[in-house]
């Protein structure tokens, strides 16, 4: 049985590339956060309503481990996982070519804030508990 709790498939763009002809390290960054927005979707809640409530999700590290380049009009696939630690909801994400070759290994720790306050995240609960993996 699979991890993954969500996955989106995508593909690379152009402009997305450096001179290398491979996508810029930068561009990984935005395929995780397009990830994570759209499993918030799928869980019940937007990132546009959160932050009309007054309600941030904020990165507070992340790690990437670059395995394979992927390439202009490359297919990918998007996949994460998640768990919370104390107040912290950390995202296991990962990108595979649509071969399954392992593209990057990334880990995403977030906070959530409230009206500019840190929280415990109890936000989340409602739309997260079906999805927390324990340890």
């Amino acid at each position: 049985m699979s991890q993954y709790i969500f996955e989106l498939e995508m593909q690379v763009r152009d402009y997305e590339c450096d001179m290398e002809g491979i996508v810029n390290n930068a561009n990984y960054q935005h395929y995780l956060e397009h990830t994570r927005h759209e499993f918030l979707a799928a869980a019940g809640i937007s990132f546009v309503e959160m932050r009309e409530r007054g309600i941030d999700p904020v990165v507070n590290r992340i790690e990437i481990n670059y395995k394979m380049p992927l390439r202009s009009r490359d297919r990918f696939v998007s996949k994460l996982y998640m768990r919370r630690e104390g107040i912290k909801f950390v995202f296991y994400q990962d990108i595979y070519k649509v071969s399954g070759e392992l593209c990057i290994k990334a880990v995403v720790e977030t906070v959530c804030t409230t009206q500019g306050r840190i929280t415990r995240g109890e936000e989340f609960v409602p739309y997260f508990e079906r999805f927390l993996q324990q340890e």
